[in-house]
């Protein structure tokens, strides 16, 4: 556990120093929970938010865009049931003061239990070798079933009393699985309370006549009450979806975890409506797909998992999360949800207008069914950087930090060096710049001796560097050193846009999914 916190601190401390993320307003000693983007931050979230955007929307003929206000009229939380039903179970511990989510502490203890189960396996995987059976092994080992009942039954238990609002269950499972604050270790709990998560404004010049407004804590509602606006004017024949990408906001009481668990944060949100009946098969596609967009990235099938819901929303029909591996465990990056036709049947209700479709097939109109996929963006910078960040042995007791971003997210695709700032090396490096910057980001760098820059832009993600030196002058040709490999190659600089872009090109990782 000391290891994994380790690693986690490294992250934090490496996005700051390389200009990653910022705590927020940090002069003023900061904001809890409330991060800044800085230079290479910002450009890879853009570049993440733009992988989901072309697979989703470019790429599919029946998905559109979305931008909706922030702002929208109060009664459309009332409707959506986030006034109602929007909370989160929270605890106290007596003696360190410190709040958690109740269902939290619950989960992680469940996740340890299961993780005994996954050393019991890989024992017996080591054991046997080639001739090793899981299935078998995991439906006829008395220990590792002991595991998976025990992890099962407490997440069915935790579940039940949640959807039944039966806290006094929640406080009591916590207490029976000897749950104990992980700061202090103390077992000393407070009743579970629910506490609700929007946060409050105003809309008015004057005190008196101001509306009482609400920061979205979600981008969906404004794909709902625009579903008919959307669909007359794009003509928009079901099954279709609408996209968008935006901020959220939600008052969380227990944010930690870095840029995990955020007051502001963006979402990448797709809606996707489909015939009554038909939401299932649309589900499964859906969970399918939103994998395979996520292992295009390259990042390790084995750090990505599902995980059907035990409590499902108040809306939904059936629910998963894609789970990845983070230096503090499986977590949830993305929601695959089967809504039902609850959102639009609300808004109907709520606002008085028709929301339906009419099925020119059936000659009828019914409110469709929705499947929602939605990724957390700003998770998904942390997944990707996380799972980058490496520490190398090259031997001789050297080593390297290397930042090892997918090519495609990378926020600088090349580093431009002139071995010395003299003899018209510099002049060179700026006519390379200024040719590739029409295509790429690209930087310049001619500090320090040129190993040391290489350190420097492993560090920073950078895929390429590209030297000049003296030869380049004689036959136009330079040095391009890959990241990931530290090799070295000479090449023409006319073939340069061509190897770049080969490696960093959309279209070539996400042909991956296919």
């Amino acid at each position: 556990m000391a290891e994994k916190e380790d690693i986690f601190k490294n992250v934090i401390s490496h996005a700051k120093e390389y200009g990653y993320i910022f705590p927020s307003s940090e002069i003023y000693d900061g904001l809890s929970a409330v991060y800044d983007y800085a230079q290479n931050g910002v450009e890879l979230k853009k570049n993440i938010r733009e992988y989901w955007w072309q697979s989703m929307v470019q790429l599919n003929d029946n998905i559109v865009g979305l931008d909706a206000a922030i702002l929208m009229h109060p009664t459309t939380w009332k409707a959506s049931g986030h006034v109602d039903a929007f909370n989160d179970p929270l605890i106290d511990n007596k003696d360190s003061k410190k709040r958690y989510r109740a269902d939290v502490l619950i989960e992680e203890h469940a996740e340890k239990i299961y993780q005994k189960a996954q050393k019991e396996i890989e024992k017996a995987r080591a054991r046997f070798g080639d001739a090793f059976n899981e299935e078998e092994f995991v439906t006829t080992n008395a220990r590792v079933i002991g595991y998976l009942k025990q992890q099962r039954e407490i997440l069915e238990r935790m579940g039940k009393s949640l959807e039944t609002e039966n806290l006094a269950d929640v406080k009591a499972l916590i207490e029976e699985l000897g749950i104990s604050c992980p700061e202090s270790g103390s077992k000393n709990w407070t009743d579970v309370k629910q506490f609700n998560l929007m946060f409050g404004t105003k809309l008015g010049a004057s005190a008196d006549n101001a509306m009482d407004l609400y920061l979205r804590p979600e981008t969906a509602q404004g794909i709902f009450v625009n579903f008919l606006n959307v669909q007359k004017t794009g003509r928009m024949k079901i099954p279709f979806g609408i996209a968008q990408t935006g901020k959220a906001f939600r008052n969380e009481i227990v944010a930690r975890q870095f840029i995990f668990r955020m007051r502001e944060f963006e979402q990448m949100e797709m809606q996707f409506f489909v015939k009554p009946g038909e939401e299932m098969k649309w589900y499964e596609h859906w969970k399918e797909t939103r994998l395979k967009w996520h292992e295009s990235l390259g990042m390790g099938s084995e750090n990505y998992r599902f995980h059907d819901h035990d409590k499902l929303a108040h809306y939904a029909n059936a629910a998963a999360d894609i789970e990845f591996n983070f230096p503090f465990g499986f977590k949830e990056l993305e929601g695959i949800h089967s809504r039902t036709d609850f959102d639009l049947k609300a808004h109907e209700q709520y606002s008085g207008k028709k929301l339906q479709y009419f099925d020119t097939v059936e000659n009828k109109n019914y409110v469709p069914y929705v499947v929602e996929t939605s990724v957390g963006l700003d998770r998904m910078f942390l997944a990707i950087f996380s799972k980058s960040l490496k520490e190398e042995d090259l031997g001789d007791g050297k080593s390297r930090t290397v930042l090892s971003l997918p090519a495609v997210l990378a926020p600088s695709k090349a580093a431009i060096l002139p071995l010395l700032k003299k003899d018209g090396l510099p002049e060179i490096a700026q006519e390379i710049i200024d040719d590739l910057k029409w295509d790429f980001n690209v930087s310049y760098d001619e500090k320090d001796a040129v190993g040391r820059r290489y350190r420097r832009q492993d560090a920073l993600g950078t895929p390429f560097c590209i030297t000049v030196d003296h030869q380049t002058k004689e036959d136009q040709t330079v040095t391009i050193r890959h990241r990931d490999s530290m090799e070295q190659e000479r090449v023409a600089i006319a073939d340069l846009k061509r190897i770049i872009g080969d490696a960093v090109a959309m279209k070539n990782w996400l042909k991956k999914m296919q």
